[in-house]
């Protein structure tokens, strides 16, 4: 009899430990949710500050294209340079005018006698204004620092309707085309006689397809520039293998929203009925809404729940399948050095997909560099691989000729 108080006092004990366990981990979760959402007012307070720059309601669409008519210093945390966003007028596919924001970035010691111009074009990051590089409160990164330092001015669009009233044209080469190029002459309406006339486009991701699109057009659309290099580092090039490779993977549930989301206002006749699973369906709009990170972490879990964003029919769509060709990007002529770069274990940009446009634009005779890493991942690759762009860029900028590899043997068997 004497025993039962000891077990009763071990049970207690037992219950108290579960129960500070459980207070400690619902204050755990209080205070996580308490700084989410301290970040998110934050966050939200930034957008309302800077809201106005960006509404064009009052501004008239005419004009000559690359006009800047807005534009004010930004925060950053360059060491060789300074950075302002701007507001310009661009155009859409169908040639319809539209404004589209984005940076430029200016160096402390410019290349006397004007510096060439050096054009970026980011990947996909999301379609929500909030999203857009150029309304970031944090602005700058090692490699434009880097390039600054150079004595080159860098531009970067964000794309029209990413930040400004309107519809990204997400992957739609003809839209990113003309707000690349039209960020050259927003470049030379602010700097002036501070630039010469060559200017190089390195694209990453969604920006490798831009920059494919921009070059192809560039000696037409933006005659009154030389381009002197096109660089497109894991370049969402081959849309017709990657959508067949990647359309039930968790990569569908971030480059499917936006592309759902968007396209259907370029090509009116796309249906999503049938071509989106019922999750699809009921997700798209919302998953649309997310940043590139928040809808990948989403797309991660939804694989693993098993979760289809497309459903197989995709692939035989017609309309679809015609859309997707029609995006698919151009080979660049034999007289525009061209770089591309890519990692054997990217992801999300399959490598046997560039391979498969290195083998094509070698086929038509392009003048192309390409350049294989490994064991690093989609998004790092743009940091890693930078040094070696901007020295490739260096040598365009230089006048010296590109050296071809279209003789080398791929790594990887491409894509069919």
């Amino acid at each position: 009899m004497a025993k039962h108080p000891k077990k009763s006092k071990n049970i207690y004990s037992r219950h108290s430990v579960a129960f500070n366990i459980l207070i400690a981990i619902i204050f755990i979760l209080l205070v996580l949710l308490l700084t989410n959402f301290i970040s998110n007012a934050k966050k939200q307070a930034f957008q309302n500050s800077i809201s106005n720059f960006y509404n064009t309601s009052g501004l008239s669409l005419q004009g000559p294209l690359g006009e800047v008519v807005r534009s004010e210093a930004v925060t950053t945390t360059l060491q060789n340079g300074s950075a302002k966003r701007i507001l310009y007028r661009t155009q859409k596919a169908d040639g319809t005018y539209a404004y589209s924001s984005g940076l430029l970035y200016t160096p402390k010691t410019p290349q006397s006698g004007g510096s060439p111009l050096f054009v970026w074009a980011h990947g996909t990051i999301g379609l929500a204004d909030e999203c857009a590089p150029s309304r970031q409160e944090n602005i700058g990164s090692s490699w434009v620092d880097a390039i600054l330092a150079r004595g080159w001015p860098v531009v970067a669009t964000d794309y029209a309707g990413f930040g400004t009233a309107g519809t990204q044209g997400y992957l739609i080469g003809g839209s990113e085309a003309h707000d690349v190029l039209n960020s050259v002459r927003a470049a030379h309406n602010l700097l002036g006689s501070e630039l010469n006339n060559n200017y190089a486009i390195w694209g990453h991701s969604q920006g490798g397809h831009s920059a494919l699109f921009s070059a192809s057009v560039a000696g037409a659309y933006l005659p009154e520039y030389n381009l002197v290099g096109t660089a497109a580092t894991a370049p969402a090039a081959q849309l017709e293998s990657l959508f067949q490779q990647q359309y039930n993977s968790s990569t569908s549930w971030v480059i499917g929203p936006y592309v759902s989301d968007t396209w259907p206002n370029y090509y009116p006749t796309l249906t999503l009925d049938g071509v989106l699973t019922k999750q699809g369906l009921n997700n798209y709009k919302s998953q649309a809404g997310k940043c590139a990170a928040g809808a990948a972490l989403d797309g991660i879990v939804r694989e693993k729940l098993g979760q289809q964003f497309f459903n197989d029919s995709l692939l035989d769509n017609a309309s679809w399948q015609q859309a997707i060709a029609q995006q698919t990007a151009p080979v660049l002529n034999p007289k525009q050095p061209l770089f591309i770069g890519e990692s054997l274990t990217d992801q999300v940009v399959l490598p046997n997909t560039t391979a498969q446009y290195i083998q094509r634009a070698c086929a038509a005779g392009s003048n192309l560099n390409s350049l294989w890493l490994t064991d690093v991942g989609h998004i790092q690759l743009q940091s890693v691989i930078a040094p070696a762009v901007t020295n490739w860029v260096a040598d365009r900028f230089a006048g010296r000729s590109n050296s071809s590899t279209c003789n080398q043997a791929l790594p990887i068997t491409p894509a069919q």
